[in-house]
Order: structure tokens, then sequence, then C-alpha cells
């Protein structure tokens, strides 16, 4: 069995995951963003960036060609296609690298050839797959990371993004 996913499906969910991610950190209260719940888990911003980084890593990294990110220097070439966001940048500096960085990878995503798509690569735990399949993947990374940064909204009393439109909906 042939199933189809369509990769502008993908890059516009991918989109609306990463409006909700800009929107909590523009909401967040700027004075917490370094804040830990606890010992070893890693404050708001700290994940903030960290979706930045490998939202715009990782398809910077595939748009070069690669085929393989097992290899030592994997990081190291990650390190390449990072967003540059000074670290002492502003909730909504990093908001705003946040959209502009979507936008960015989306459009270039979606100006590749199909066969860009299809073709195989070993991501870094060895696992072989498409690069659609790789683009799925940093998706699914960011809703995890997401769920995050809402769980720490819901821990200072605020209701996440998603939550309002389901209840403005729902009124509605």
């Amino acid at each position: 069995m042939n199933l189809m996913v369509r990769v502008q499906f993908v890059l516009d969910s991918w989109k609306t995951v990463r409006k909700d991610v800009a929107a909590a950190v523009r909401e967040f209260p700027a004075d917490a963003f370094d804040q830990k719940p606890i010992e070893g888990v890693d404050s708001f911003g700290t994940i903030a960036r960290h979706i930045l980084n490998a939202g715009n890593a990782f398809p910077g990294i595939l748009m070069t060609g690669i085929e393989s990110l097992q290899t030592p220097d994997f990081r190291e070439k990650m390190k390449l296609h990072m967003y540059d966001l000074p670290e002492d940048s502003t909730p909504e500096q990093l908001a705003e690298a946040l959209e502009k960085s979507i936008e960015t990878r989306t459009a270039q995503l979606a100006a590749q050839p199909d066969e860009f798509f299809t073709q195989e690569i070993t991501r870094f735990d060895g696992a072989r797959l498409t690069r659609l399949e790789m683009i799925q993947f940093v998706k699914e990374h960011e809703l995890t990371h997401r769920s995050q940064l809402f769980m720490l909204m819901r821990l200072k009393g605020m209701v996440p993004p998603t939550t309002r439109r389901r209840m403005a909906a729902a009124k509605a």
C-alpha cells in the first residue's frame, strides 16, 4: 500500500504549531523566562530557544543534501544552521525569530522538488526515513516541547493559546 502525505499539509500544520509557540513566548512573564520549575528541568526560555534552534537547524541541514545525520560531527554541522539570536534577546525578539524562522524554512522547503522529500536519509539514531518523514519528526519534536511550554504556563495560572481557541470555538 502506498500512502501519500502531502508536503504542504505537513508544512502548514507545523506553522500552526509554531504560531502557538510564539504566542506562548509573548504571553509568558518575561521575569520568569529563566526560572526552572524544579532542578534538572529546563526553563521556559531554554525550551523556547531549543524549539527555535532545532526547527531551524534540522531543515537547514537537510537542504544541504546530507544523507546521514549519524556522524561524529553531527552536532557541529547542526550549529551552522541554528538561528542567530543573541543570548540577551527579549521574549518579543525570540517570538519574532520563531515566526520569521518558520516562515523562512517552510518557504524554502516548499520550493524543493518532490524528489527531495522522497529521498531517504539516516537519522542520528540510525533510523532510515525520507526527508519528509524527518520534517514530520521535527514537527513532532516541536509539539513535545510546545506541551512543555504549555505546562509551564499552566503552572503560572495561564491558559495556553490552543485551549483559548478551543474554548472560544465552543462558545461560538
